[in-house]
């Protein structure tokens, strides 16, 4: 599943008016370009996903194949963040610090990563994204349960409506296809959850770290999970894959992960957390379009209903929070 962390969101950046300094509106805009592109691109994982589970691979070797073809990429940059850290006279982040970034990393992009991965054995990508597209209204209700965070009557009220979207959705699923809609909602379910979590246990070491060399440690952290796991119980020789499912792990880790996550990165640096979480809303509407298109996925009237109260509460959810700031 995956996002960059909005824990590490910059403050508010302005947006563009005539006020604006002419660089500053083309850099807003562009904000807004790689927003949009690295939306549309994070929705292509599912899709990708589906697809590779098409040709017969377990959920463990797709995921040790996408973090094994990720990794380079998060040590190249985690060498230059270093390198960037020393030139402007940085300490180095303590061994304590560092472990607790890669554990809590394992959180975030293996435990979430792989009961996401497991969800998708059992619903439909489009059903996948909509749940995921949910986890930040858990990271306020978590953040208010064990942090001591305030809730807004908005959250209650847009956190209300979005799961009764889902509900919607999952009782027409499950009427047509049974447990395996339940047992495969709960394990996209336990991915938003997750991933609610890292974002709040992220925060401090973010702070510490910085948010470029924290992902990339993050990412090791949840590579190293990965791994172990598998070679016990796969063994490496699982990974000689086709080339059709190699091609397939070549998008996820690279189409569907990299890329976007750098594109979203440059989009932080130009508009607001807040316009990022709107452009958002492209995910769970690219993901529905490509299902239709590419796995050939029905949307009923009921999941269009359900679909449209699922955006309307996240998209409720941000914009109180845009007004709040």
């Amino acid at each position: 599943m995956e996002s960059e962390p909005t824990s590490s969101l910059p403050p508010l950046a302005p947006e563009p008016n005539d006020d604006v300094p002419k660089e500053d509106r083309t850099s807003i805009r562009l904000g807004y370009f790689f927003a949009a592109a690295g939306a549309t691109l994070f929705s292509t994982k599912a899709i990708f996903i589906k697809l590779a589970y098409a040709e017969t691979i377990d959920a463990e070797t797709l995921l040790a194949l996408r973090m094994g073809l990720a990794l380079p990429f998060y040590l190249f940059i985690g060498a230059l963040a270093l390198r960037d850290r020393k030139k402007r006279g940085g300490t180095l982040p303590s061994l304590r610090l560092v472990l607790h970034s890669a554990l809590v990393g394992a959180l975030g992009y293996w435990v979430a990563s792989y009961t996401d991965f497991l969800g998708l054995l059992y619903i439909s990508a489009q059903f996948e994204r909509l749940i995921l597209f949910t986890y930040p209204l858990f990271v306020v209700l978590f953040g208010a349960m064990f942090f001591g965070q305030r809730v807004r009557r908005q959250t209650l009220v847009a956190f209300a409506v979005s799961y009764v979207g889902l509900a919607l959705i999952f009782s027409e699923n499950f009427s047509l296809e049974g447990e395996n809609v339940a047992i495969g909602t709960g394990f996209v379910l336990a991915a938003a959850i997750s991933f609610a979590l890292y974002q709040l246990l992220a925060k401090e070491a973010i702070a510490k770290v910085g948010p470029r060399l924290f992902t990339c440690i993050a990412m090791v952290g949840a590579t190293i999970a990965a791994f172990i796991p598998f070679l016990i119980f796969r063994g490496a020789g699982s990974l000689l894959v086709s080339p059709a499912l190699f091609h397939y792990g070549i998008l996820i880790a690279i189409v569907a992960t990299v890329v976007p996550s750098f594109f979203l990165s440059e989009a932080l640096h130009r508009i607001s957390a807040q316009a990022n979480g709107i452009i958002g809303t492209l995910s769970p509407l690219v993901t529905i379009v490509l299902a239709a298109l590419v796995l050939g996925e029905n949307l009923t009237p009921i999941g269009i209903g359900g679909t449209a109260l699922v955006l309307a509460g996240v998209g409720w959810f941000t914009l109180s929070g845009r007004k709040q700031n």
